[in-house]
């Protein structure tokens, strides 16, 4: 194996910019529907379970030399064990690019829409989100998706981060200008404005929403498919090392999540939709602040849909060619049918909250909870089956798959009798 070369300070951004994804933009939403106080305990819980999970992923490479998660499930479960790690990195994945796109669908027409200072949209192809997308894939996702290496993507990573700061900035900067209640609401959410307690910020609550609380939350915090490989890259790589990095970065974003949450529920409180940058066209469609935002976010995202695509690429790569030499056909291939199957599911999904709430049901779990606490039970053999350690990844495990059938069980509940199935992006 060579000897990877990315610095400790690389390697925080580019695992920083694996957890910080388009999640961040949920979590408002979600604190609206659980109240400050529940939010911020159920965010402290995610951040230090996953801080573990990514313990009990370095213990098992470590006892084991292997730095990809599938052949971790390999050496776990043997060949099955490798598609299952496979198959729901590959769907964690599928959802996050998903989500990325998501944003560049609702974004990009408003943010031309702008440029060109129309109030309202006037139904032209090039303000259409579903044309758009198709065209970035072609011609920024595509090209940076082709690339051999992920170090190279570190400046890009770098960059992404930074326009998340400056989308934090904005909120917390927007809440202090944004009055409450609001007048330039438009007319469908006109009859919202006369309810009492509006303006107030609730601690605890508890609503059918609720369900999808904690699957956002996960979602915002999976980063476990791309520890490994980021492991193998970093110079002179230690466990501790690794560990100081994850837990670095797993801090970092536990912040810049938890500002974004508190400002952005703070200026809305509950008129908060499920995207957060969309709530901000409701009051005024031409802010220039905004605007800017919107930008730096778009390019964020689109910049990092690339990231996420190679380790589904690998997974798939592992799967289906496991002894293979590279090749470009196959790496190009796998590519393009990947960024189809994307934005064939953007096009057809109606609701970017739908996309957070399965995927951080169903894949979340998986790559925080189950998978890690199996894999450590499996590999760490000099350890009995009754030690301290491997009694907490059992109850880890216990742990994701509770998690992962009442979240299933509430948004199940929700598709089914839900009476406001129109929130976020409409």
């Amino acid at each position: 194996m060579e000897e990877g070369k990315t610095s400790f300070g690389m390697s925080v951004f580019n695992l920083s910019n694996a957890i910080m994804g388009s999640g961040i933009l949920g979590l408002s939403y979600a604190m609206s529907n659980t109240g400050i106080i529940l939010f911020l305990i159920l965010l402290t819980c995610i951040a230090v379970l996953s801080s573990y999970s990514v313990h009990l992923l370095l213990r098992s490479a470590g006892v084991v030399g292997i730095r990809a998660y599938e052949q971790l499930g390999k050496r776990a479960f043997g060949h099955p064990g490798k598609i299952l790690a496979a198959l729901v990195i590959t769907m964690h994945n599928i959802g996050a690019m998903s989500s990325y796109l998501f944003i560049v669908k609702y974004e990009l027409p408003l943010v031309i829409q702008a440029f060109l200072g129309l109030q309202h949209s006037s139904g032209e192809w090039f303000l259409n989100g579903n044309y758009l997308i198709i065209i970035v894939s072609i011609l920024i996702i595509l090209p940076l998706a082709l690339m051999r290496q992920l170090g190279y993507l570190g400046y890009t990573s770098g960059f992404s981060l930074t326009c998340m700061v400056f989308f934090l900035i904005s909120v917390i900067y927007k809440k202090f200008n944004i009055p409450c209640p609001f007048d330039g609401f438009t007319n469908h959410t006109a009859e919202n404005i006369s309810i009492d307690g509006e303006c107030e910020a609730k601690y605890f609550t508890i609503n059918q929403q609720t369900a999808y609380t904690v699957p956002i939350l996960a979602f915002a915090f999976v980063c476990h498919p791309e520890v490994l490989p980021i492991y193998t890259e970093l110079r002179n790589p230690t466990k501790r090392r690794m560990q100081a990095i994850a837990n670095v970065s797993i801090l970092g974003m536990f912040v810049m999540y938890l500002l974004t949450a508190i400002f952005g529920y703070l200026t809305f409180y509950l008129n908060t939709e499920a995207e957060l940058l969309h709530t901000y066209s409701k009051v005024d469609p031409l802010d220039t602040l905004i605007l800017c935002v919107r930008v730096a976010v778009l390019v964020a995202v689109t910049l990092t849909v690339p990231v996420v695509l190679f380790p589904i690429r690998r997974a798939l790569l592992q799967l289906l060619f496991p002894d293979k030499p590279f090749h470009w056909v196959r790496h190009i291939s796998i590519a393009l049918c990947l960024l189809f199957v994307v934005n064939l599911l953007v096009i057809c999904v109606p609701n970017i909250r739908d996309i957070f709430g399965i995927i951080g049901a169903t894949s979340a779990p998986s790559l925080i909870f189950i998978l890690p606490g199996l894999f450590y039970i499996r590999i760490v053999s000099s350890e009995p089956m009754n030690s301290r350690p491997k009694i907490q990844a059992a109850c880890f495990t216990a742990l994701g798959f509770i998690f992962m059938s009442m979240s299933m069980t509430f948004i199940t509940l929700d598709w089914v009798y839900g009476e406001n199935r129109s929130g976020g992006g409409h």
